[in-house]
């Protein structure tokens, strides 16, 4: 049987049956609080890999505190804190608002941003992690901000076959809601990506992540945390530090989630699995 006719999962290894789960951890670099947390949950925790958001101002300390994590590029061209900017890094005219730094809102972003300097934006960030010593395992777009705009999801496929790795898309948005084929694109042109995604970023994980567990299908399952430590600089940011926090917790501390992954039957793997896979493809 040729790999094409194979299910991700066998072409990992593994029976058609078998249930994979990635427990990513999302906002590597935006906060020292989510630096300590992120390591921690892949370290002591349950979490398998992270992605590094270049552009913020904490990612230099995750990459000192790097060491062979799986850890992805976490694209990244919205600021979504109203009082905690970041901004382009290419110094990008149409990725700028008008407060400062890169905009707030997915809308504003498409509605001003140039696909150009999105994928001058997107590269340049994917080849500083890497010149900062980087091994990146994956793509994961901050927000999906390219994934659901089909000139911004050209330019997220251009830099994951440019750089040959797999990335984040979302299972729980159809392609008629998104208004063209983005996984059929995607594996069209040899992308790795898993079988399902929540679509789903509202702050606090722990309901959304235990019911993906009991509610697992055969085939490879991201499911996203967000973990921070509890400081004072993440609780300025107001109420949602305590979903972050809460995350640190499950991910970590928690034994319920451990229990859930054992009832689950699930297999822990991370992104380096499937980068390894496109990359022997």
């Amino acid at each position: 049987m040729r790999n094409s006719q194979k299910s991700l999962v066998e072409q990992l290894g593994h029976s058609p049956h078998a249930r994979l789960v990635i427990l990513s951890c999302d906002d590597l670099g935006a906060f020292h609080a989510a630096n300590i947390g992120v390591y921690d949950a892949i370290n002591k925790g349950v979490a398998t890999c992270a992605s590094l958001m270049v552009p913020a101002p904490w990612s230099r300390d995750a990459i000192n505190r790097y060491n062979g994590e799986d850890i992805g590029v976490h694209l990244t061209l919205n600021a979504e804190h109203a009082n905690y900017r970041w901004g382009s890094i290419t110094n990008s005219a149409s990725l700028s608002s008008g407060e400062g730094g890169f905009p707030r809102t997915i809308n504003d972003l498409w509605e001003h941003a140039d696909p150009q300097e999105v994928l001058r934006e997107c590269r340049a960030q994917i080849e500083r992690a890497i010149a900062w010593g980087l091994d990146p395992t994956h793509l994961a777009p901050h927000l999906t901000a390219i994934t659901l705009r089909p000139e911004f999801f050209d330019i997220y496929l251009e830099l994951a076959v440019e750089f040959r790795l797999p990335i984040r898309l979302p299972s729980s948005i159809s392609e008629q809601q998104a208004g063209f084929p983005f996984r059929k694109l995607a594996a069209d042109e040899g992308v790795v990506f898993p079988d399902f995604f929540n679509h789903d970023w509202r702050a606090g994980s722990r309901e959304r992540v235990m019911k993906g567990l009991q509610n697992l299908q055969p085939g490879v399952t991201e499911l996203h945390v967000q973990p921070c430590i509890d400081t004072p600089e993440i609780r300025a940011l107001g109420d949602v530090a305590q979903s972050w926090i809460d995350d640190y917790d499950l991910v970590v501390n928690d034994e319920e989630i451990r229990d859930a992954i054992e009832a689950s039957g699930a297999t822990m793997i991370g992104f380096r699995e499937l980068r390894t896979l496109m990359r022997a493809r």
